[in-house]
């Protein structure tokens, strides 16, 4: 029996303003959901979203107010059933909110692997692998800033892969950017590019042809979620790999996506499949149809962090990598151990559950007042 639900919204800075073509972030609102049981297990779970609703359908605030009128009332009605029965009565009663089913499911099945004295990726499969790679996405908009932060990320040994956020200047504008980083670090450092669903299929077809001839790797989600018509074309047209990102939010976009080839790579983030269980529905999807997988971020803080590396850590093949750097953006530090970034890498708790400790005092400093 679940004998309370909790929702905190934590406002922490970020290092440095992050730019995307959708919203400039100075700071994140981490959405928490913490699970107590009757019997003294906690679990927890992360529904952070980008730029308010500027990315999405959800909300810090519509998330909050949701869990607490919907979800919880419900949960404290549900016992003695399994967490597969249990997420099959939330999804009959509560249509959308996938943000907040995320961290709801996230949270119960930290607890199901606590009981069972086992880190999370064994009860999704088992993992594949300790370590997921991580890339670093240059967002401040200026073009030696963008340098020197990767080269000091390359010398650290943190990064040796990076995004780069455009869309919100002319193409030419943005190309020019994303080439001269592409030359000033080589042709050995992989850089791909994030359009956050901003260009026209023209623009696209002007952009992407620049950016396959300067060398670039990826181009993710160039058009309009709905305009699956231009992915597709887009996917077939150029070599360069077409990524979908916000077009696709859980298995049933992924099969569609898939039968359309309007993508040659999946981004999986378990916020926007509605739960850890649909993101690894969504990795067996891109596998039967030969799509590469990503595993993506909504800038979460540690606990959607972790709760993505012990789904993408079950992945088969996780060709692009990951872009789980949400907690490397954040001044404050909510863990009493730190997430192990180390050797280009973020290495995967052995710990049962999520395998980590929350700061509970840390967090009540920087929860919303």
């Amino acid at each position: 029996m679940y004998k309370s639900v909790e929702t905190l919204l934590l406002e922490i800075p970020t290092i440095r303003p992050h730019k995307m073509a959708v919203a400039t972030m100075q700071t994140q609102t981490l959405v928490l959901v913490k699970i107590t049981t009757e019997d003294g297990f906690v679990g927890w779970g992360e529904a952070t979203t980008i730029g308010g609703l500027g990315y999405g359908e959800e909300s810090p605030e519509s998330v909050k107010t949701n869990i607490e009128k919907y979800f919880a009332p419900l949960l404290k009605t549900l016992a003695g059933l399994n967490v597969a029965q249990t997420l099959q009565i939330i999804k009959k009663n509560i249509n959308g909110n996938r943000f907040a089913k995320c961290a709801i499911q996230t949270a119960l099945l930290d607890i199901k692997a606590q009981r069972l004295n086992q880190p999370l990726s064994e009860i999704l499969g088992g993992r594949l692998r300790n370590s997921v790679p991580v890339l670093w996405v240059l967002a401040s908009g200026d073009t030696e800033k963008d340098i020197a932060e990767a080269q000091k990320m390359i010398a650290s040994k943190r990064h040796n892969t990076f995004k780069l956020k455009i869309g919100s200047r002319p193409v030419e504008q943005d190309v020019e950017h994303v080439l001269a980083i592409k030359k000033a670090l080589g042709k050995d450092v992989s850089i791909r590019v994030d359009v956050n669903r901003a260009w026209s299929e023209l623009e696209a077809i002007k952009g992407i042809q620049l950016l396959q001839d300067g060398g670039v790797d990826l181009i993710e989600q160039p058009c309009a979620i709905d305009n699956i018509d231009a992915m597709q074309r887009l996917t077939r047209k150029f070599d360069i790999a077409i990524m979908a990102d916000e077009s696709l939010m859980g298995p049933q976009t992924a099969y569609q996506l898939a039968k359309r080839h309007a993508a040659s790579v999946f981004a999986v983030k378990v916020a926007q499949s509605a739960g850890l269980i649909e993101g690894c529905e969504v990795a067996t999807i891109a596998q039967l149809a030969g799509i590469d997988l990503y595993g993506g971020t909504m800038l979460e803080g540690p606990v959607g962090t972790i709760a993505s590396a012990h789904v993408f850590s079950t992945f088969q093949n996780l060709a692009y990598g990951t872009e789980l750097f949400g907690p490397l953006l954040l001044t404050e530090e909510i863990l009493k151990t730190p997430l192990q970034y180390q050797d280009f890498e973020l290495h995967l708790p052995t710990g049962a559950g999520l395998g980590i400790e929350l700061d509970e005092d840390k967090i009540d400093n920087l929860r919303r007042q």
